[in-house]
């Protein structure tokens, strides 16, 4: 089964027309994919991340309606730079995609607590602490949405990611939880866990151990029933969704899109 080439050009008004998203790690492969798709349905959108080079070639590449802020969300004290940044540049926000995420590479038994405070840092603590401070424009909208990027892994685990897992398993209880808590409010929260996705980053830790993109995805040792890597486009679609008019009912949702590995994990368990 192959992904789609491209998405069919919408025939409908654009789904985020008139609407203003914030996506961190934006970046990277899934978070340029997020932001082009939100840009194509009319989103005005924000872009954060750490690597500032990175992401003013990001937002180069997108064109107009877009704005930049260099944050690293490990720094929590730059965290009130995203609110200055949303009063001086329209003072709205409608969505908030947390997308920024690192990753440590130890066994459980090995991992120490320098490591385990860089990556809940950013991972689980540096999108809370962002999600607070945005709410109070969310909870403005009149129809707010969160949108959190977990991973399928924190819904299965594996051996030798365990961090990263058990953070991504964290955001999906955060995410429940903020979606009981703001409802009143009329903000909307939901999860999107993608499996083993083909972007930059992959790309690039498989050429350091000797392997180019074709070889990467002949070898597909994606143990899932869909068996190849998923796209950046593939998980920017449902992240979409969940943010726009089209999930109004939808919330604390936790939304595999994994090519089924969540699934077989399951059912072998």
């Amino acid at each position: 089964m192959n992904p789609p080439e491209s998405a069919a050009v919408p025939s409908r008004p654009p789904r985020l027309q008139g609407r203003r998203a914030l996506v961190t790690g934006a970046a990277g492969g899934i978070g340029q994919a997020i932001s082009r798709l939100f840009l194509a349905e009319g989103a005005k959108l924000v872009l954060v991340d750490r690597d500032a080079a990175a992401l003013r070639l990001a937002a180069q590449a997108l064109g107009g309606g877009v704005s930049v802020l260099p944050l690293d969300l490990a720094d929590a004290g730059a965290l009130p730079r995203v609110a200055d940044h949303l009063k001086e540049t329209g003072d709205r926000l409608d969505i908030l995609v947390n997308n920024a995420a690192v990753r440590e590479y130890h066994r459980l038994a090995d991992a120490d607590a320098a490591s385990w405070q860089r990556i809940l840092a950013v991972n689980l603590v540096g999108a809370q602490l962002l999600t607070a401070q945005v709410l109070p424009w969310l909870r403005r909208s009149g129809r707010g949405a969160v949108v959190n990027v977990s991973s399928a892994f924190g819904i299965v685990g594996r051996a030798g990611m365990g961090q990263y897992d058990a953070t991504k398993a964290a955001l999906v209880a955060a995410t429940r939880v903020l979606a009981i808590e703001e409802a009143r409010h009329g903000v909307r929260a939901n999860a999107v866990c993608p499996g083993s996705v083909l972007t930059g980053f992959t790309l690039s830790r498989a050429a350091a151990r000797g392997l180019s993109e074709p070889e990467l995805r002949e070898r597909g040792f994606v143990p899932a029933p869909i068996a190849r890597w998923g796209e950046p486009q593939e998980i920017a679609a449902p992240v979409l969704w969940l943010a726009s008019d089209e999930a109004s009912f939808i919330t604390g949702a936790v939304l595999p899109v994994d090519g089924g590995l969540s699934a077989a994990a399951q059912r072998i368990a």
